[in-house]
């Protein structure tokens, strides 16, 4: 497993906290290969995420977001009957998987089915961050020459 020593980093620059911290729990966080997953891009601002989940019912998934962070969890009930496997190739163990989510990124719908937990997400920028354009006047003859006559008289 490579590491990366961010040190020199924290010497040189300031604010970039966050990054580091991003860059440290992706790195432990893609030690664990389950469940596996898909991160799909479904439109210019729409995204999807699959997470297979077989043997899960619906009661068992628990989909949580909070701080640009989604957290899916899978909690089994404890299994009591005595079953005797001769291959015991479907892992039905418990999980928690992250994912980071940028700004603005909200989650819109999860479903279940065939096995496969399907996460829409969507980035919704406000109104205030969408680029707008601005009309030209053009300035009418009264205003030039107003202007350029107080423009004379601060002289």
């Amino acid at each position: 497993m490579r590491t990366i020593d961010l040190s020199p980093l924290y010497r040189s620059v300031v604010g970039f906290d966050r990054l580091a911290d991003l860059l440290d729990s992706a790195s432990t966080e893609a030690a664990s290969g389950y469940p596996p997953y898909n991160i799909e891009r479904t439109g210019e601002n729409a995204y999807r995420v699959e997470i297979a989940v077989a043997g899960f019912k619906t009661e068992d998934l628990n989909i949580e977001v909070k701080e640009n962070l989604l957290t899916v969890q899978g909690r089994k009930p404890a299994n009591d009957e005595a079953k005797r496997y001769l291959h015991r190739g479907l892992a039905e163990r418990n999980f928690e998987r992250k994912f980071q989510l940028a700004d603005y990124v909200v989650v819109e719908d999860a479903q279940l089915a065939n096995g496969l937990l399907s996460i829409s997400l969507k980035r919704e920028l406000p109104e205030a961050l969408k680029p707008r354009r601005i009309e030209i006047g053009a300035a009418t003859p009264a205003k030039v020459t107003a202007a350029v006559i107080e423009g004379e008289k601060a002289a």
